[in-house]
């Protein structure tokens, strides 16, 4: 990738995490501000970024409508939003959507809680590859070398007292996904949230995206978050039979 490019790319992240000054942005990339200046305008020019009144950069509505065409190509995510939002309004609780690409799990859509506490995920953020039940889901189904190598690039920093740190055991955590056809978060990620989620399959019964339910234990204990799998097998295997998997298939 060429320096400009990888630049420009880093200016987007930065803006991702905040509206930030020219001074700023030439800091954090360590760039002169005037190649800075030249990268945001040619920016601004595609309304990728945008400056206000008090000379701040922030994300533009171009790269708003990008990220929109993105999603909006990803089938599975049209296919399952009418079962997940059925899957939100029964149950109440977060509803989730999530692929795998490029060795990471990505959230490609949301229903939120009607609960006050709300969780801080949101489309388009990597989930842990270690801890959350929606990456167990899409890791156990790669195939065995494939899943294998997934896990030995993974850097097994402790989330929470109960998050799995070391290969052997999400290994084997992967092995019991795979057998029981779901994925339990228990504390793994964040100490107060459980989460189940299981897989979407599409009409050769390849996995294309995991499903997820999470609570905050102060809504509901480990045990009625359990409760709520088969309101999660029946949505995941709907979304997979419009999505094209046979009926009759297991």
């Amino acid at each position: 990738m060429s320096q400009t490019v990888t630049r420009a790319l880093r200016l987007l992240a930065e803006l991702g995490e905040g509206d930030r000054s020219l001074d700023q942005l030439a800091e954090l990339i360590g760039v002169h501000k005037s190649t800075v200046l030249r990268l945001l305008q040619s920016l601004e020019e595609q309304r990728f970024v945008y400056r206000d009144a008090a000379y701040r950069y922030h994300l533009g509505a171009g790269l708003f409508a990008l990220s929109s065409l993105a999603l909006e190509q990803r089938g599975i995510r049209r296919t399952a939003a009418p079962h997940l939002a059925k899957l939100n309004a029964a149950t109440g609780q977060t509803v989730h959507l999530a692929a795998y690409e490029g060795g990471e799990v990505v959230y490609i859509d949301k229903y939120d809680s009607r609960h006050p506490v709300r969780m801080y995920s949101r489309i388009g953020l990597r989930a842990t590859l270690h801890s959350a039940a929606v990456s167990k889901v899409l890791l156990a189904c790669l195939p065995l070398p494939e899943r294998q190598r997934a896990v030995s690039a993974i850097d097994f920093t402790p989330r929470t007292a109960n998050t799995i740190t070391s290969a052997q055991a999400l290994l084997a955590e992967l092995e019991t996904v795979a057998a029981q056809g779901w994925a339990q978060d228990h504390g793994e990620d964040e100490a107060f949230i459980n989460c189940i989620a299981a897989p979407v399959r599409d009409a050769s019964g390849l996995v294309v995206a995991a499903a997820s339910i999470l609570v905050p234990d102060m809504v509901l204990p480990y045990e009625q978050v359990l409760e709520l799998l088969p309101q999660l097998l029946a949505t995941t295997r709907a979304i997979s039979i419009d999505a094209g998997l046979p009926a009759q298939s297991p």
